[in-house]
């Protein structure tokens, strides 16, 4: 399904110039149809007309970016499931940090060979190799060692991303080149993406979710990750890189306990989250597209926290709430068949008082009325009175408790 729409999205920018194609570090300035200074930091409520041509997708950049952070969401909420299943929910932000030094590495080797050091697939090989190390490290610190995972992921992701920030400083002072634009792997430009950006985390976003199709486990699945986070370096940057792999998931748990409908429900999650807050960042164009996407994320997060059916707030205060009620049944028909155990062999046998009922439970008189109420309207206790008695379905069900 991915793969088909991916490909009709393609085609339609395939029709289209890339001379449209504008766009700003902070937002995109192109959907707003107006002019802005880079010192402009302002932050403007969009008129009608902005938000029509953002919501119709009608600029070639609002489709590429959305499209992009669509795909990478939808990946991203997928595999997150996995990592997080597998209470590896940490693996993808010291994997994305790992990825820091292969940045540098790359953009050194590049310089000294008289290469373009600013190639974008070279800076991935770059970023990949060192995703792999870094996965490497966390397998060999968990499994010689007797250090636990949730150690080696944070050994892997602070010493690689030192290390990192130790090579963004060797190449400030290299003389041959410098690290300009590096900076967006950490921090992200979502409103720069291009179609061969797009296109990159298509790919990347099929690859992922056919791995999966096939249940390879564990290695596979680590690449997985790998394979996301490096395509998302781009769109929101290593340091956000983890939400998105992690709150989708987190957010899919509230509402199924079934593995499938997890994936499907964290799949649809992280694509509204790439949808929504790129749209954000269209139409306020000072804010940074990353933040926007992470932003709705939690959005979508603290939504399924309150209402998921599985496991959301409500949800669990209703069962909760429910069980009570059950269990104050159960109380209800025990007290009266104790108190009346000597004359149940009719039914008309003589009933119980509210006053005696009170001290056989801890509950207390509005608790103990509420329940006697739920017993009439179950058609379990009868009540004349101030007078309680069994039917004939209640006296069954006090006999088999």
């Amino acid at each position: 399904m991915i793969a088909s729409v991916a490909i009709l999205w393609f085609r339609w920018f395939g029709d289209m110039s890339a001379s449209i194609h504008a766009a700003s570090t902070h937002g995109i300035l192109a959907l707003a149809g107006e002019t802005r200074t880079i010192t402009d930091r302002s932050i403007d409520w969009p008129s009608w007309q902005q938000w029509t041509r953002v919501l119709m997708l009608e600029d070639y950049n609002t489709r590429i970016v959305v499209l992009g952070t669509t795909v990478l969401g939808c990946a991203a909420g997928a595999v997150g499931c996995f990592t997080l299943l597998r209470k590896r929910a940490l693996m993808g932000d010291a994997i994305s940090h790992a990825t820091l030094p292969g940045i540098a590495l790359a953009f050194i080797v590049a310089t000294a060979l008289g290469w373009n050091s600013k190639s974008l697939p070279l800076l991935l090989v770059g970023a990949t190799m060192s995703g792999l190390v870094g996965v490497a490290v966390i397998l060999l610190l968990r499994n010689v060692t007797r250090l636990k995972e949730d150690t080696a992921l944070g050994v892997v992701l602070s010493v690689f991303f030192g290390a990192g920030i130790a090579l963004l400083g060797v190449i400030q002072q290299m003389p041959q080149g410098h690290a300009a634009g590096l900076e967006s792997f950490v921090f992200g430009k979502t409103a720069s993406m291009g179609l061969a950006d797009a296109r990159l985390i298509a790919a990347a976003a099929i690859v992922c979710l056919v791995i999966i199709a096939v249940v390879l486990v564990d290695l596979a699945l680590m690449s997985t990750v790998v394979i996301v986070s490096i395509v998302g370096l781009q769109a929101v940057g290593l340091i956000l890189m983890v939400a998105m792999l992690i709150i989708p998931a987190s957010a899919a748990r509230f509402w199924t306990e079934t593995l499938w409908k997890m994936l499907l429900i964290a799949a649809l999650l992280g694509a509204i989250s790439g949808t929504l807050g790129a749209a954000a960042s269209a139409v306020f164009p000072n804010l940074p597209s990353g933040a926007m996407i992470v932003l709705t994320c939690s959005v979508l997060f603290l939504f399924s926290l309150v209402f998921g059916r599985a496991r959301g707030v409500l949800a669990r205060s209703l069962r909760r709430h429910r069980v009570h009620q059950s269990i104050s049944m159960q109380h209800l028909l025990r007290a009266v068949y104790e108190s009346l155990e000597t004359q149940l062999n009719t039914v008309d046998s003589p009933g119980v008082t509210v006053a005696e009922l009170l001290p056989k439970r801890s509950w207390n008189q509005r608790q103990l009325q509420a329940t006697i109420r739920r017993g009439q309207r179950a058609e379990l206790v009868t009540r004349i009175a101030d007078q309680v008695r069994l039917t004939r379905k209640g006296q069954i069900e006090a006999e088999r408790l």
